[in-house]
């Protein structure tokens, strides 16, 4: 049996298939730690788990739900975005709640794409924009994001690249897998540029409330509406990837056009989940704290790490991740990766599964506990040789 075209070029998850090698790694006693994955370990807060496990029990919450999502949903994401980002949304037509964003990447990109369609894709970025933009039949055309840039946009650059054809441009910040923050004045030249050439910004916001005091929406921007669709979801900001919650805010006219696609895919999602999450939007500034507080405990660990393995990084990084450059006596992050992983039985992210821009780089997920960054710590430290893994 023949795949379809649109696989063709289309890889397994990088992830899915060096999660399958740690796996046979530890069946041969290895017991590899895992720095590698942006999958929270913290809980949920106490009192989204009880609203789960209380709206489950009830005999009248198990059929098939609106495509649009519960009002008690929406209303709380409404809430939810006047109080951290100051942005206005009508909750009746402005947001879409999502089985994650993950698949309102892919919804997007089948909404508005047809085959030879172009999208600006950042590089590096996250893999997902590329193989949905892929998958659909579009064409990615990479911007890149450089460290002397602050990871922005060279928009002088973009102005000379030919652009009748380009029609979404997915943008991210906090930036993963950079941790780079936005300026209000990024904001402001991206609003502009997809208004002069019409084109749709996709604003990818998930990282916002992890490690960084200002959380930011692009739609605050004066004039965004006109131009953007900004994604968020509850995974990182309140511990709950598994339970696959996700929005797409924007104008009505953008979310009733992706709704035309969604509804074509899914039945909605478990209403207990909804008002599950409905309470989590509710918690307040001392559990984004509580959850901070266990980060940078970590993410100094962290710091010890990559300044063992004689990388360079900033430590004004935002969200659930470190970035650094290898030393140059590596070919690559790839090299370095899979030394730790090795020698070490240390698993940390090569940054060039986010583009060819993140060839000379490493990821580090802070998603592990304060004892397993200590142990990774004392296994590299005690690794033949460990004078001769930097220049």
């Amino acid at each position: 049996m023949q795949t379809s075209k649109r696989l063709e070029g289309i890889g397994e998850y990088y992830f899915s298939q060096k999660l399958r090698e740690i796996e046979e790694l530890n069946k041969q006693g290895k017991q590899i730690i895992n720095l590698g994955i942006g999958s929270p370990d913290l809980p949920p807060h106490p009192d989204v788990i009880k609203t789960l496990q209380e709206e489950s029990a009830k005999p009248n919450v198990h059929a098939y739900q609106s495509y649009k999502g519960s009002p008690v949903l929406r209303k709380a994401i409404s809430e939810w975005y006047k109080k951290w980002y100051q942005v206005d949304l009508n909750p009746d037509t402005d947001i879409l709640p999502l089985i994650g964003s993950k698949e309102g990447i892919m919804h997007i990109c089948m909404t508005y794409l047809d085959k030879g369609d172009e999208v600006l894709v950042p590089n590096p970025g996250y893999p997902t924009y590329r193989s949905a933009v892929k998958l659909t039949g579009g064409k990615c055309v990479d911007y890149m994001l450089k460290e002397k840039n602050n990871y922005e946009p060279d928009f002088e650059k973009l102005e000379q690249k030919k652009l009748d054809k380009v029609k979404l441009m997915f943008v991210n910040y906090p930036q993963m897998p950079t941790g780079q923050l936005p300026s209000k004045e990024l904001f402001k030249k991206l609003v502009a540029f997809g208004k002069k050439h019409s084109i749709l910004i996709v604003h990818d916001n998930p990282y916002s409330f992890i490690l960084n005091d200002q959380p930011e929406s692009l739609l605050k921007t004066e004039g965004a509406k006109d131009c953007v669709i900004e994604l968020n979801s509850l995974s990182k900001s309140h511990n709950m990837a598994g339970w696959r919650v996700g929005m797409l805010c924007g104008a009505k006219e953008r979310i009733d056009e992706v709704l035309r696609f969604k509804s074509n895919m899914d039945s909605g999602m478990y209403l207990p989940v909804q008002l599950a999450a409905a309470r989590a939007l509710l918690l307040g500034k001392e559990w984004q704290e509580e959850v901070n507080t266990v980060y940078r405990q970590r993410r100094e660990k962290v710091f010890v790490l990559l300044k063992l393995l004689k990388c360079k990084f900033s430590k004004e990084q935002a969200g659930l991740f470190v970035w650094a450059k290898v030393p140059s006596k590596y070919k690559d992050g790839y090299a370095l990766s899979d030394e730790v992983l090795y020698n070490s039985n240390v698993f940390i992210t090569p940054g060039g599964i986010f583009g060819s821009a993140g060839d000379k780089y490493i990821r580090v997920s802070l998603c592990a506990t304060a004892e397993k960054f200590e142990e990774a710590i004392q296994r590299i430290k005690t690794t033949p040789n460990p004078s001769e893994r930097g220049a």
